[in-house]
């Protein structure tokens, strides 16, 4: 199930730490509202034995902000996503989010103006096609992969098979990268994050496909990346 909060900003841009940097917390504080005891469990272990956790949301994406070069810039026009492919961890989101007025991001207070379910699914044939419209952190080891890099492909395939492990659904059988944006460079809890935004082609079951918007695509979902447009 994925959520739209649309929210406007009482500051004219973020600092770029706090873009992605308050999104893990968000999250958490908003399940916990409703089941603290799941919130931590998910920080703490992940899901059913599974270090992933099936958790994805935006960072605060503004639609009429006006352009700066380096400031990232706010409007009254704002939404964040939020999503997950579980019935239990999704329902505590939808109330905890129903709930709010307004969502602490870091320094800015984003006021609530109101909360839509997104009941919109992909097609029922085989292949999907998905972009993103957060980057896509993938790594190999201790290296951030980038689209064109040796392994790239095979590394995202990878993370979604995890992913259908974790759901217990069946494993996608082919993916294809389509297009990708520029790299991009994040700093999250003092740590970089590096990726790009993707559009990819991928044959898999209808019920992982439609899974996967709930979730997103790639690693740090609940940080904010890689959420499916």
């Amino acid at each position: 199930m994925r959520v739209r909060v649309d929210v406007d900003a009482d500051v004219p841009s973020l600092p770029w730490d706090d873009v992605h940097g308050p999104a893990r917390a968000v999250a958490y504080g908003v399940i916990g509202s409703q089941d603290a005891a799941l919130a931590r469990a998910l920080h703490d272990n992940g899901w059913k034995g599974h270090r992933l956790r099936p958790v994805g949301l935006t960072s605060p994406l503004f639609k009429g902000a006006p352009r700066r070069n380096g400031v990232y810039t706010t409007s009254r026009n704002g939404s964040l996503w939020f999503g997950s492919p579980v019935p239990e961890i999704a329902a505590a989101l939808v109330s905890g989010l129903a709930e709010r007025s307004e969502i602490v991001w870091g320094a800015a207070r984003l006021g609530v103006r109101g909360v839509a379910l997104d009941f919109d699914a992909p097609p029922d044939g085989g292949v999907a096609e998905f972009e993103t419209v957060t980057p896509v952190i993938l790594k190999d080891e201790s290296r951030y992969l980038l689209p064109g890099d040796e392994g790239y492909v095979e590394r995202l395939q990878h993370n979604l098979e995890h992913k259908a492990d974790v759901l217990g659904l069946p494993r996608p059988r082919r993916l294809r990268l389509l297009e990708s944006g520029p790299r991009r460079r994040f700093t999250v809890r003092g740590a970089p994050r590096i990726g790009a935004r993707v559009r990819v082609g991928l044959e898999a079951d209808a019920r992982f496909t439609e899974a996967l918007r709930s979730w997103g695509l790639g690693l740090d979902t609940v940080q904010g990346f890689g959420w499916i447009r």
